[in-house]
């Protein structure tokens, strides 16, 4: 978008679909890149040996972990720089950027020091020991050294989103992404006057190419935006509260995805491993459903921020309706799919066993759409604590209905992913309904 664009000029009140997909296509390969990464990291380790494996997934979880609860940085400068500019206070997005990148530095020596000081008490924790333990520490002290650049990042990309700018953090992730694979090998194997580092080197490969990344965006923002020093800590208590109600709901959502995989692996083995792989597969189908809702958090809190409430509405249900039929066609695509998937990841796995939790799975997709993006569209309104109670009492729903599977009975597993569709519906429910017809104090009410 233009820096100096009005609400008047925004290309949505024109060509509607056309914005929404060319901004929501850069978000979604961003989002992908990183887990291709971390597959090829998974892949060159796994060469080194088990113990090395184990070690990178017992660093990698407790890292990953550790930084999603810092995601509400990124949330909270996207929604408030969107509604900045759609105010036309430039002076306000440049404020909220640079209190946003202060906190991002502040906590993150926060975080390495009590990194540094808890990382092997963490990695024995998760259940590391003797050499996956010593690896483990190692990875996990190296990569903390990049824990300013990943806040920097997710800061970076969430200003840059408030801008609607969206192809830059796609060129910088991606960037990094390559750069990372690129490093891999002669960091971990050797190369010339490069010593053999093993785990150490993947580490290393990843802190070089995020500090790349993280004074790159930096200077795109500088660039864009610039920076100042004319704010209060005092206006961190917004962020801080933010941050609150999104780790409550974060928090939430990761507990029920850890108890429904409890509930599948005390079934039994095979249901253990066909629900990993279910799981794996709605995990790639959510980081579409999080392109709509990212896109639709900045439209919404541009049109919030200008006070044109009818066309935030608009740009929500555009959203919605995009993300819905995105929702049908990956439905239709799981279930077209079954055999495939079947043959590729479990061939020995008791097809009666996969196939009706694999279709409950694949149904609840359209739904599961709405719900991913009706969270990006109140976090445009900075409904927060709206979500947070809404995952609150989807929790509660699914968790119950999770609590009373009779793991002995035939049917157990199925009744898994129906819990997970409860929890689903429950979550698509509230999100739609502060929108229409706008329950209780909805920003988007008109």
């Amino acid at each position: 978008m233009a820096k100096n664009i009005t609400p008047d000029e925004h290309p949505f009140l024109t060509t509607p679909h056309r914005t929404l997909i060319t901004l929501s296509v850069p978000v979604l390969l961003s989002l992908v890149a990183e887990p291709l990464t971390g597959l090829v990291d998974t892949g060159f380790i796994a060469q080194l040996g088990m113990t090395e494996l184990a070690a990178l997934g017992v660093a990698t979880t407790a890292l990953s972990s550790v930084f999603w609860i810092f995601n509400f940085l990124s949330i909270g400068a996207q929604t408030g720089v969107a509604q900045s500019l759609g105010k036309q206070r430039h002076d306000e997005a440049v404020k909220i950027t640079s209190l946003a990148l202060m906190m991002a530095a502040v906590l993150s020596g926060v975080m390495m020091i009590l990194g540094f000081l808890t990382a092997p008490l963490v990695a024995q924790l998760l259940g590391a020991e003797g050499a996956v333990l010593t690896n483990a520490t190692v990875y996990i002290n190296i990569r903390l050294i990049g824990a300013p650049a990943i806040l920097f990042t997710l800061v970076g990309f969430g200003v840059l989103r408030g801008m609607q700018d969206m192809k830059t953090p796609m060129l910088i992730a991606v960037v990094i992404n390559v750069l990372n694979i690129v490093l891999d090998a002669p960091l971990i194997f050797g190369y010339g006057v490069i010593p053999m580092m093993g785990v150490a080197g993947a580490a290393l490969a990843t802190v070089i190419s995020q500090w790349i990344g993280a004074l790159w965006i930096l200077y795109a923002i500088g660039k864009r935006l610039g920076f100042s020093r004319n704010f209060h800590f005092s206006d961190a208590l917004d962020l801080i509260q933010i941050g609150r109600d999104l780790f409550m709901r974060s928090g939430l959502l990761i507990l029920f995805l850890i108890l429904a995989t409890r509930v599948a692996n005390q079934i039994s083995v095979d249901a253990g491993a066909a629900h990993q792989i279910i799981r794996q597969i709605w995990y790639f189908t959510a980081f579409v459903m999080e392109a709509f809702a990212m896109t639709a958090q900045s439209l919404v809190g541009y049109f919030i921020g200008s006070e044109r409430v009818e066309t935030a509405r608009k740009a929500a249900t555009y959203s919605m309706w995009w993300s819905l039929g995105t929702g049908i066609v990956l439905a239709i695509a799981m279930l077209a799919g079954t055999n495939g998937v079947i043959q590729l990841f479990l061939p020995e796995v008791d097809r009666s066993l996969f196939i009706p939790a694999w279709i409950v799975a694949a149904l609840a997709q359209p739904l599961n759409s709405l719900a991913f993006v009706t969270d990006g569209i109140h976090w445009g309104t900075s409904d927060y604590r709206y979500l947070r109670n809404g995952m609150i009492t989807a929790t509660l729903a699914g968790g119950i209905a999770l609590f009373l599977i009779n793991i002995g009975d035939n049917n157990a597993f199925v009744m898994v992913w129906v819990a997970t569709g409860l929890w689903i519906i429950v979550r698509s429910i509230f999100g739609m309904i502060r929108i229409w017809p706008g329950f209780g104090t909805s920003p988007l009410r008109l």
